[in-house]
């Protein structure tokens, strides 16, 4: 079972959806014992960082979602999803994370003339190939939308990265963790072509 994780926040039925068109189906769930279960698990987001670990620790999701990354079960993250993985973000005050991803999320600090949140679609370069990029340009273009983004403390985990006035990280690997500050679910064929690379990732 692919199960992609509800926690009332997140394009969840957008991220379904994509992967039903990919031919795969998805279970959105809330249930800690159907993350248990599943074969590989996907993280979406979309708003606030504390309200979002909040969610997981209210629902019980946490401790299942760290064991099945600890047992090795394919998972990615989407945007917040992304961020959740790291020790710590500094979004309104200092709120602890997962402490998947050694690191910190921090707002963009630009130059004049950009503006905050990045938002639409930007170039991502990826590091070498991967299995969740198979078939996919590189670079290619993928669409954002965020104010934050991730700092992790070692640099080898940075599977992608674009520039928005600064280079910053698009994505992350490490081992059976994929996450990307990306939306794939909202970037047409490259981002259809990553979540069905992940569904069939293990068949």
């Amino acid at each position: 079972m692919l199960a992609i994780v509800d926690y009332q926040m997140g394009n969840l039925r957008s991220v379904q959806k994509a992967l039903e068109k990919m031919g795969h189906q998805a279970t959105v769930t809330d249930d800690p014992a159907d993350l248990e279960r599943a074969d590989k698990i996907v993280l979406p987001g979309v708003g606030a960082f504390q309200d979002a670990i909040d969610q997981l620790r209210r629902r019980d999701l946490v401790e299942p979602i760290l064991r099945a990354i600890d047992a090795g079960k394919p998972f990615l993250g989407i945007c917040l999803g992304l961020q959740l993985l790291l020790d710590v973000s500094y979004e309104d005050g200092r709120h602890e994370g997962l402490g998947v991803i050694p690191g910190s999320v921090v707002r963009f600090e630009l130059p004049d003339g950009y503006k905050v949140p990045h938002m639409g679609w930007n170039e991502v370069t990826f590091r070498g190939p991967l299995a969740i990029t198979t078939g996919i340009d590189n670079p290619t273009h993928f669409y954002f939308v965020h104010s934050y983004y991730a700092v992790p403390e070692d640099e080898s985990v940075v599977a992608g990265t674009a520039d928005y006035g600064e280079p910053f990280c698009a994505a992350i690997h490490r081992d059976n963790v994929f996450a990307t500050q990306f939306h794939p679910e909202k970037s047409q064929r490259a981002g259809l072509q990553m979540l069905k690379n992940f569904a069939e990732m293990g068949s």
